[in-house]
């Protein structure tokens, strides 16, 4: 895979490059000369450590020399979402963030990207836990929008709503359970919206953590929509909201 760097001293150096890095996968019970120095450094960087067995680290390689050790390269440098914020404040412009609970298919996360530059979209935010990093897939589902949309990754979904209601935000999640549809509310102020992944939705704390509940109607027999087209719907419903209050 194009993503993956392979070998030690091949994975300490990008490390020590400061190369955008997902995640790296280190063979269980190794710990001597440069892994313990990946692990340092990887911890030091706050990247993700994953300790698995030999037939993973076999599986990833595609059959090549790993030396018990690979880095999943990211496709892009991840953004600091408070630093953008910071900057969007400056320009006098009205934040529009979008959070992703739990976002696993590549090709859903591109769809976003694509979605989010369209509409003007100031920073998405992803956990590093149970969901796609910025991966090569990502950037080609993306058509090029990955390039244009700051992507931040953070250990606690939760905690960084906390955050953000903290700095002024009203943060809206999706819920078909709830009463109002999402263009009945008004959906012009500084906004996180926050969308669940594609298997159970959005989880319940983060849901609770939430100051609003939309729904999108559904009239025909399907009951939900993809993770990608809901998220659309939404933000085109706040872009149509915000420009007609100018």
């Amino acid at each position: 895979m194009d993503d993956n760097i392979l070998g030690r001293n091949t994975v300490l150096e990008a490390l020590k490059a400061g190369r955008p890095i997902n995640r790296i996968f280190i063979l269980n019970g190794a710990n001597h000369g440069p892994v313990r120095d990946i692990v340092a450094l990887a911890r030091e960087k706050k990247i993700l450590l994953q300790f698995v067995e030999k037939s993973r680290l076999d599986f990833l390689s595609e059959g090549q020399v790993h030396q018990g050790v690979i880095a999943q390269a990211a496709a892009k440098e991840y953004a600091d979402w408070e630093q953008i914020l910071e900057n969007v404040r400056q320009q006098g412009e009205v934040p529009l963030f979008l959070l992703l609970d739990g976002v696993e298919d590549p090709h859903n996360l591109g769809a976003i990207l694509r979605t989010a530059d369209a509409v003007g979209v100031h920073c998405v935010i992803i956990p590093k836990h149970r969901a796609v990093p910025l991966t090569s897939g990502v950037a080609r589902a993306s058509a090029g929008a990955i390039e244009y949309v700051p992507v931040a990754q953070v250990t606690n979904i939760a905690q960084t709503i906390d955050k953000l209601k903290e700095s002024g935000f009203w943060v809206v999640g999706t819920d078909m359970q709830v009463e109002h549809a999402h263009f009945e509310l008004d959906l012009k102020g500084p906004l996180a919206v926050v969308m669940g992944g594609e298997g159970g939705g959005l989880g319940k704390l983060n849901k609770d953590k939430c100051d609003l509940l939309v729904k999108i109607p559904m009239y025909g027999k399907v009951n939900s929509l993809n993770v990608s087209v809901a998220a659309s719907v939404v933000l085109y419903e706040i872009v149509r909201q915000r420009l007609g209050a100018k």
